[in-house]
């Protein structure tokens, strides 16, 4: 069949890669009742599990459109992944190597931290392709189209959209149209090739091999370790639990071996050769550094590994980063294509997300796990504590009002109290009698935090005026019928006026402020006080943020 006899299919946004940055943007945009084709060139997951750390980010974000119960979360306490110099398994182990440099609880400066903790959610050790299926199912449900065996042929865009030419499973070529097109094609990605995007930082550092092998190996992850270093004269790298029975053995060289020396060497891991093994698969990695100089060309966007390559860490900057570009790109599209925001909304997406992979960069090199490849000026870099890099990183773009070149790019969220450009903030509360968190309120619509019930009427009127909907949320125990009440949890022993002090205090607003949220849960706006002309505030906030397409008289 001749390509020009197959007719035309349109979608609003293509995806171009099935790996864990183009699922999510398929499962985010269909939660924003965006239609979405995905097109994977493999017919499944890779065997390779690749990433198994997802942050407590990532957990909300999964948390926000209904599927954190299908993703088991780590159990409170155990944080990051734990590592050791070790000469083997069974053999001699060094002291434990920590990520980031401890901080002393209660710091001199530092305000207490909040009762209710950062997150509702820990973050999870699951396999990719365990995730990758998860995600897949729950996209396909809320109506996402996913071609897998169907590869990209070309790719044109003019001023009115981009033209795709498909090859199906079978060999036949077909064309779709597409109003956006998102490029989850990976760390090589030939859309971006094609584009001519450049890349820089760190570069290539090195080229290596893995296997994959299955064990029983449970007894040596008792004290909570899960990652070794392995130092011996003919055997360095690392071995790591997928902790699921699979281990992965990797080498810090580029040499293929044969089975026989495969499994030769994963007993030398080992340190012991009395229990069966079962190899299967290998794989080779390019460990690189490399940023694109933009994440967006006319209507095509770049998300995951194909805008920044970040080698494995314990940070967890690699996939979840290009998660975090796919709740980023998503409701930007979405309010795009229902006409309600202009393209200029877009431009946000670079202007935030760029520099975000650009400060994980450095953090990488910051720390002692990538020392040995840092630069002079990457070694003095400061290191960011943890919770401040996961969940306190600033959004600087016409998107917020008010987030200086001043102020830092992340520090802890307890510091912002609800400054613009920062995530906002985690509180446990009760609506209806139910025991919620904020972030399950504040990552869909956009939202108005008040305690102040005139600001109810007020969102009415800028709602009208704007053409968007302004959900507001009521601080308090009076319940008009225009908001959601926010109250303490049930069982909590908080009395109501504690409560209402510690959730204003956590957005940074007096009685009568509020705050403006965005949908991916970014604070965009806020007012700690009342200010002469609200309706004028919150209206021009809100024009600004959300791009608004001014709508005839």
């Amino acid at each position: 069949m001749q390509p020009d006899s197959v007719s035309e299919e349109t979608t609003p946004v293509l995806i171009v890669g099935g790996g864990l940055a183009g699922l999510s943007s398929a499962l985010f945009l269909a939660w924003h009742g965006v239609s979405v084709m995905l097109v994977e060139k493999h017919p499944a997951s890779s065997p390779h599990p690749r990433a198994i750390g997802f942050t407590t980010r990532t957990l909300e974000l999964f948390r926000a459109v209904g599927i954190g119960a299908r993703i088991p979360e780590i159990p409170r306490g155990f944080g990051r992944p734990r590592r050791v110099a070790v000469e083997s398994l069974a053999g001699k182990w060094a002291a434990e190597a920590d990520w980031s440099p401890s901080r002393p609880k209660g710091a001199p400066g530092d305000p207490p931290r909040p009762r209710a903790g950062y997150s509702p959610c820990t973050g999870a050790a699951l396999a990719q392709d365990r995730l990758e299926p998860i995600l897949r199912e729950e996209a396909v449900a809320r109506g996402a189209d996913i071609r897998m065996s169907t590869r990209l042929s070309s790719l044109e865009q003019d001023e009115q959209g981009v033209t795709a030419r498909l090859c199906d499973p079978d060999g036949r070529t077909y064309v779709v149209r597409a109003t956006y097109v998102i490029a989850a094609d990976g760390h090589s990605s030939p859309i971006r090739e094609a584009l001519g995007v450049e890349r820089s930082g760190h570069g290539v550092m090195q080229i290596v091999r893995s296997v994959l092998f299955r064990a029983s190996l449970d007894e040596y992850l008792e004290k909570g370790i899960s990652q070794f270093e392995l130092d011996q004269p003919d055997l360095k790298g690392m071995l790591t639990t997928y902790r699921d029975g699979r281990w992965l053995l990797l080498f810090s060289d580029d040499q293929e071996r044969d089975e026989a020396t495969l499994r030769a060497k994963v007993y030398q891991a080992l340190g012991r050769s009395d229990l069966p093994i079962e190899l299967l698969t290998t794989g080779r990695w390019v460990l690189s550094a490399l940023i694109a100089s933009r994440f967006s060309d006319g209507r095509v966007f770049l998300a995951g590994d194909a805008a920044h390559t970040l080698p494995p860490a314990r940070g967890g900057y690699g996939a979840n980063t290009g998660i975090e570009d796919a709740f980023n790109l998503a409701w930007k599209l979405a309010a795009v294509l229902s006409g309600k925001s202009s393209s200029r909304l877009l431009d946000t997406y670079d202007a935030e997300r760029r520099p975000i992979a650009w400060l994980r960069h450095q953090q990488i090199f910051a720390r002692q796990d990538y020392a040995k490849w840092a630069t002079p000026e990457e070694k003095a870099a400061g290191i960011i504590e943890d919770d401040a890099m996961e969940l306190g990183q600033l959004y600087r773009s016409t998107s917020v009002v008010g987030a200086g070149d001043d102020l830092p790019p992340a520090q802890r969220p307890e510091l912002w109290r609800g400054q613009p450009g920062t995530r906002a903030p985690h509180h446990w509360l009760s609506v209806d009698g139910v025991q919620r968190s904020t972030l399950d309120l504040l990552q869909h619509h956009w939202t108005l935090v008040s305690q102040d019930e005139r600001w109810c009427a007020i969102a009415s009127s800028v709602e009208e005026a704007c053409g968007v909907r302004v959900e507001p949320l009521l601080i308090g125990c009076v319940t008009p019928t225009a908001a959601t009440v926010l109250s303490p949890p049930c069982e909590s022993a908080v009395d109501e006026e504690t409560f209402q002090t510690e959730l204003r205090d956590a957005f940074g607003i007096d009685r009568d402020g509020a705050t403006l949220v965005r949908p991916d849960g970014y604070v965009a706006w806020r007012a700690p006080k009342m200010p002469e002309d609200p309706v004028a505030a919150l209206g021009s906030a809100l024009r600004q943020t959300a791009a608004i397409v001014e709508r005839d008289a």
